[in-house]
């Protein structure tokens, strides 16, 4: 008797945690298998450098200016139907990028394909928090966080063997059938309505400052490698932001719906977690940024061999997370966020040693590095994500939702500008004439102090110091509840 009461909710639970698995792992295979295609898809199109990093950056300026708009959006709307209509509008952009003419077409097109993967993202979160109680959710954040991973591993791999035989196009065509059964399967989730102070009217002129700001912010970010911290563009961008940002929040004080509601703004697990993840994530990508070109450059390893050096990283996020979930029960959140920040921060440190090692180095050393800088990142992404959505109340899930993932896009693309203007620096000081430059488009070259390695080690320090930053805003989160068994 009992079993045939719990099989429907047991039913609803997996199919939400089915949906946010699929939704986010869509979004990361995207992402990465793209930078396999890019080559192939600039050579076709007679694409310009600049014009093929403009198909990264056209979709990280949509989703990351618009991802708590849309959390607001499924707040008041439904989270099932944000979801449903994110990723039908994924596979429709996904199709016209693949029949796509021309570059320019596959720039404006990845635009429209980040609107519609902002509305799907904070969804994929939103629809856990509603289904499941809050003292329960370590466990399916810490099975997404590994599917994350998962999908970061499989991406490259799944996107050479696309373009090898079928072409570049067919990296998003192989998006249509999955985002159509991702939609399929959303129209038999049945999470619960939360009337209240989620569905209140939009904010539209929070929502436009808002969106302004985070996309000034991310395209000045994004321009820092070809221009640096001091030049021109990259002051007026900031400049821009902070100008927005003074107005935004003298707006959102008067308005009686703020686009990110008072209780959101002031919680500290909110807030700290946000924090956390912005500067673990900025630390991690960023040294991942550079030990790219290390193994690349340094060590001469191809793509293939470059994805087996890091696949302990992936093994131990995948690993790592569900562990994690387990740790935070007995020892709660602010030790796990401690422990993993230092971790991340360590992991950085070891890739450091290992670029002063050069060939000489043994593979055990990278390995192990590696594998510690997954089991940190998996650590910080279970216990941050866990606290963002699970603080708030379900009325207000879509827009802590839209802040984390947020903080998930700012993050790296904080970290890379953080990198690859210091080994510019580097460059400046100790490199021969033209070394580390800066391609057309914002990539840094490869010769002289990247190529030889040199730099590499206090490029990483300053990322490993980044990453540590996350130390304070860790020792703000709850510590463990002695007081529930």
């Amino acid at each position: 008797m009992s079993g045939a009461v719990l099989a429907p909710d047991g039913v609803r639970l997996r199919l939400a945690l089915l949906v946010s698995v699929a939704g986010a792992m869509i979004v990361a295979l995207d992402g990465t298998v793209l930078l396999v295609a890019q080559p192939s898809l600039g050579h076709e199109l007679g694409a310009s450098v600049a014009q093929v990093q403009w198909t990264s950056t056209s979709y990280l300026l949509a989703v990351a200016a618009l991802l708590v708009v849309a959390g607001r959006l499924g707040d008041r709307y439904g989270h099932p139907r944000m979801l449903f209509v994110g990723v039908l509008g994924f596979a429709a952009a996904s199709a016209g990028i693949a029949l796509a003419p021309g570059v320019r077409w596959v720039i404006a097109l990845r635009a429209v394909q980040g609107v519609f993967g902002a509305l799907l993202q904070p969804a994929t979160l939103a629809l856990l928090r509603l289904t499941y109680p809050a003292n329960r959710l370590a466990g399916p954040i810490a099975v997404r966080t590994s599917a994350i991973g998962l999908a970061g591993a499989a991406g490259p791999v799944l996107g050479g063997v696309l373009v090898a035989h079928l072409g570049w196009r067919a990296v998003f065509v192989v998006n249509v059938p999955v985002a159509l059964a991702i939609a399929a399967i959303t129209r038999a989730v049945r999470a619960p309505s939360v009337p209240g102070p989620g569905s209140r009217r939009l904010d539209v002129t929070g929502a436009a400052l808002l969106a302004i700001m985070l996309g000034a912010l991310v395209h000045t970010l994004v321009g820092v490698p070809a221009h640096g911290w001091v030049g021109a563009p990259t002051l007026l961008g900031l400049v821009v932001v902070v100008a927005v940002a003074v107005v935004l929040v003298g707006h959102e004080r008067r308005t009686p719906d703020p686009i990110v509601p008072a209780v959101v703004a002031r919680s500290v697990p909110v807030t700290a977690s946000m924090a956390i993840l912005l500067l673990a994530s900025g630390g991690m990508f960023g040294a991942l940024f550079v030990a790219n070109f290390f193994l690349q450059d340094v060590l001469r390893l191809d793509p293939l061999a470059t994805g087996l050096r890091v696949l302990p990283l992936t093994l131990l996020m995948v690993l790592g997370a569900p562990l994690a979930g387990a740790a935070l029960r007995w020892f709660g959140p602010r030790g796990v966020a401690v422990v993993g920040t230092l971790l991340v921060a360590l992991g950085i440190v070891g890739l450091a040693v290992l670029s002063t090692l050069g060939p000489t180095g043994p593979w055990w050393v990278g390995a192990a590095t590696f594998a510690v800088l997954g089991a940190g990142f998996a650590t910080v992404m279970v216990t941050a994500t866990g606290n963002v959505v699970g603080d708030a109340s379900p009325g207000y899930a879509g827009v802590v939702g839209g802040l984390k993932q947020t903080a998930m896009n700012l993050g790296p693309t904080l970290g890379i500008a953080v990198a690859a203007s210091v080994l510019l620096l580097g460059s400046s000081r100790g490199g021969p004439p033209g070394s580390g430059a800066v391609e057309p488009g914002g990539v840094v070259g490869t010769g002289g102090v990247v190529g030889t390695g040199a730099g590499m080690g206090p490029t990483l320090l300053v990322l490993a110091g980044l990453a540590a930053l996350a130390l304070v805003p860790a020792a703000l989160l709850p510590s463990p509840d002695r007081s529930t068994p």
